[in-house]
């Protein structure tokens, strides 16, 4: 998830994945017809108001929640990339584990109590205007319509952020009641890889009990709590299809760096990278070199020193027919705004860096000079031939996001987003 960046808040970028917005208007549109049932007297554009403040106050609080984990976890000394909103609520992007079983607790449970605090904090505040009686649904349905604007928000906000500190102490990986079991889990047996399988088996089963249950919803089938309808049961089983593999995913990444523990770029890079001139045409790089051979990014050098690196997609900025007259130093990327490895590097780290960056391929470099390659098929060659791991199609392996989710889009009885169910969101 890349998204636009929106701000920077407590040294963390804050971003807004282009899903969002689907999100964002299928639940402004939800509420404004839970507003309209609500408030029968309301002109459209009053309830149309309403949600639209709901909406951005809901993913004020997915933020809020996100911020906390990111503001414990930096207190802990680990470093938090950037926080996102996107469809499935809010991730926070962490740039390692958390060094102790200590640490990943209370950096997994700040985040459900700073909802809990928030749904009490809008029912303490909605109360103090008006009282409603939930004696029977018809003295519930009187009070809800004599509310105002306001208390209509902080009714509606109150149980939404309870129902999303709730789901998100589920104990399934990686919602942050599985993080919770597996800081205690860690804590027994001081065995992270140990713990973190357990938790992700459970994250994985969970995740596929939603999808069973969304797809029987789907097609009629009334479940307790969460209703029936076509709509709220697509919803559910797409949450459990994202928390499933989100489970497999944080697994996956932790082996990944078990596995590449204890090793260095000169283990694994290859000394003799491919490497093209500047003044190279490029219909020559082209023919000679895309067109035969397997690379999709070259390292541009002149006399042994590095100048940037040249890609098909750069290529593909040029139109064919000035391919023969335009050189390769006209598109390259130069090589400050090239990623690189040195020699004595952690493969681990190394890896992340191609892996963040989503490229295929690092130079290698040594007092400034260019020694190597680290390219991306190597290292899960590798991997494949020292650890076993596949991982399906071995030149595509990488790990997961390190990433806290808190969904925002639980199904709600009646219709998505209806008042008094979470939104489910990943921490």
């Amino acid at each position: 998830m890349h998204g636009f960046r929106i701000g920077k808040v407590f040294g963390v970028d804050i971003r807004v994945d282009s899903s969002w917005v689907f999100i964002f208007v299928l639940m402004t549109w939800n509420l404004s017809a839970v507003f309209s049932t609500w408030h029968s007297n309301w002109p459209t554009y009053e309830s149309i108001g309403v949600a639209l403040a709901a909406s951005f106050l809901f993913f004020g609080c997915i933020l809020l929640h996100e911020l906390a984990h990111s503001v414990v976890a930096q207190r802990f000394g680990v470093p938090v990339r950037s926080i996102t909103l996107f469809l499935f609520g809010g991730v926070s992007n962490i740039e390692r584990e958390p060094p102790s079983p200590r640490a990943e607790f209370f950096t997994a449970v700040v985040g459900p109590l700073t909802s809990f605090l928030l749904g009490l904090g809008f029912l303490v505040a909605a109360s103090m205007g008006t009282a409603i009686s939930m004696s029977d649904a018809e003295t519930a349905r009187i009070g809800l319509a004599r509310l105002g604007p306001l208390a209509t928000l902080l009714v509606w906000l109150g149980p939404i952020n309870l129902g999303i500190g709730l789901f998100n102490l589920i104990p399934a990986f990686p919602l942050d009641g599985g993080r919770v079991l597996r800081s205690i889990l860690w804590g027994l047996s001081r065995d992270l890889q140990g713990s973190t399988r357990r938790v992700s088996f459970l994250g994985q089963t969970f995740g596929w009990l939603l999808i069973v249950t969304g797809i029987a919803m789907a097609f009629g089938t009334r479940v307790p709590f969460f209703g029936t309808g076509l709509t709220s049961g697509l919803w559910l089983a797409f949450i459990g299809w994202f928390l499933r593999n989100a489970a497999s995913q944080e697994y996956t990444r932790l082996a990944f760096e078990e596995a590449l523990a204890g090793h260095i770029v000169s283990e694994v890079m290859r000394p003799d990278a491919p490497v093209v001139s500047p003044e190279l045409p490029l219909a020559t790089l082209v023919h000679e070199y895309f067109v035969r051979s397997d690379e999709r990014t070259l390292i541009v050098v002149r006399d042994n020193e590095l100048l940037g690196i040249i890609s098909i997609a750069d290529v593909r900025h040029v139109p064919p027919g000035e391919w023969p007259s335009a050189t390769v130093a006209a598109v390259m990327q130069p090589w400050k705004s090239v990623a690189t490895a040195t020699l004595d590097q952690p493969l681990a780290e190394a890896f992340e860096q191609l892996v963040r960056r989503d490229v295929d391929q690092l130079p290698v470099l040594e007092g400034g000079r260019l020694v190597g390659v680290l390219q991306r098929r190597d290292v899960a060659r590798w991997l494949e031939l020292a650890s076993g791991m596949t991982g399906g199609t071995g030149t595509h392996l990488r790990p997961g996001n390190r990433a806290r989710w808190t969904p925002t889009s639980g199904a709600s009885r009646t219709r998505p987003f209806s008042g008094g169910r979470p939104h489910a969101r990943s921490t």
